[in-house]
């Protein structure tokens, strides 16, 4: 896949960092109770919403082959 652009990098970036990294070693240092736990998966939700939306506003400038691509809603 070549890079079309500097979005497009940015997109398979964000993809990647969703999809490969582990954050176990994150939760293990930090989960101790039941309470440290409900606030590790809600700050993980948050993290990941704030990813998928960084790839959501870039995604109508994938190249068009792309099957991620999304033509801008005007």
């Amino acid at each position: 896949m070549r890079a079309e652009s500097i979005p497009h990098v940015e997109y398979e970036i964000l993809s990647e960092v969703i999809n490969n990294i582990d954050i176990a070693d994150v939760q293990d240092a930090m989960v101790t109770d039941a309470v440290t736990e409900k606030r590790f998966k809600t700050a993980a939700k948050n993290v990941a919403k704030l990813l998928r939306n960084l790839m959501t506003r870039r995604a109508h400038r994938l190249p068009q082959a792309h099957k991620d691509y999304k033509q801008k809603e005007e």
